[in-house]
């Protein structure tokens, strides 16, 4: 609706009045609908799904923008998909197609989506987008879904992806709830229940989610072992969350990331445990003190055994 020349051939529209391509009237009607549904239903969210880089989106119509509440963010679903699909050994060479999202999180209102779209039409489900064995792309699945929950953005997983589906989605049939008879499904759902409480718990994962202030990355460069580490933010500083996440198979069994103070880091959620279809018993250790050792441009830092394809969060 944007755009007067959408899907057409050359000469086939007339241009706006000032010469450009820019559908004038469809951008008053943005304008005006945005403004007058949250002017009477305030507690609506208005979204869109628009993915030609259209500026404004969510900005308010007083600054020229079209006055959306938040819009899809396409180019994070793209990266992310086509990075979770690659075999391990090929991700090093592909590192930043996960922290380019980051580059422009301020342009807009996003919400990180893994929609129906993404799971239709031959795409596969979440689960067998996944490389390795079976058990593999479960733990591909899990460290995947952390890295999504912490980004900053919204969240939108559509239906059946959250216990990790086997089959593409289809409106003929309902979900495939046997699956959860299957220990990994059933692991695979108790995880996303407990990224969620984690989520609902922390205001560092949605406070800030549009600012600068709300996410920093401590390591997003150690592209050889394939490992990312950022922290979120809320606005009083006293419950943050140190993400590190390893994206390969081998295990790092003393992996040392920067900290952003000193004090106690406590391990809140660790994605390879029995319960979740993972390996790893209860960890004995639940709280770490960072120690004087500059890492990561950090001037502290702590040791953590870092599980194949596994994800940790801190809180500090």
């Amino acid at each position: 609706m944007l755009y007067l020349d959408y899907g057409k051939q050359d000469g086939g529209w007339i241009p706006n009045k000032y010469g450009g391509n820019h559908n004038l009237e469809a951008i008053e009607f943005f304008k005006h609908l945005n403004s007058y549904v949250k002017g009477v239903f305030p507690g609506v969210m208005m979204i869109a799904e628009e993915s030609t880089a259209w500026p404004k989106v969510t900005d308010a119509p007083e600054n020229d923008g079209l006055g959306f509440t938040f819009k899809w963010n396409m180019g994070w679903m793209h990266d992310f998909c086509d990075y979770m699909k690659l075999d391990p050994i090929f991700r090093r060479d592909n590192h930043y197609k996960m922290t380019f999202a980051m580059s422009y999180n301020q342009a807009e209102k996003y919400i990180l989506v893994l929609s129906h779209d993404e799971v239709v039409h031959l795409k596969c489900s979440m689960l067998n987008k996944m490389p390795g064995f079976y058990v593999d792309k479960f733990a591909n699945l899990r460290v995947g879904y952390t890295y999504m929950m912490g980004h900053s953005g919204k969240k939108l997983l559509f239906m059946g992806q959250e216990f990790a589906q086997d089959t593409e989605w289809s409106e003929d049939r309902e979900l495939d709830w046997s699956l959860l008879a299957d220990d990994l499904h059933l692991g695979m759902q108790s995880y996303v229940r407990e990224l969620l409480k984690l989520y609902k718990d922390h205001p560092c994962l949605y406070e800030l989610d549009h600012e600068y202030e709300g996410f920093s990355w401590i390591n997003a460069d150690d592209t050889y072992k394939s490992i990312y580490s950022f922290v979120r933010y809320d606005r009083s500083k006293k419950k943050s969350l140190l993400f590190v996440l390893n994206f390969t198979p081998i295990a790092r069994d003393d992996y040392r990331v920067g900290t952003p103070k000193s004090g106690k880091y406590k391990l809140l959620l660790c994605s390879d445990e029995k319960r979740f279809g993972g390996n790893s018993e209860l960890p004995k250790k639940k709280t770490y003190t960072a120690e004087k050792i500059s890492w990561d441009g950090q001037e502290y830092s702590i040791a953590y055994p870092l599980p194949a394809y596994g994800a940790v969060v801190f809180e500090f």
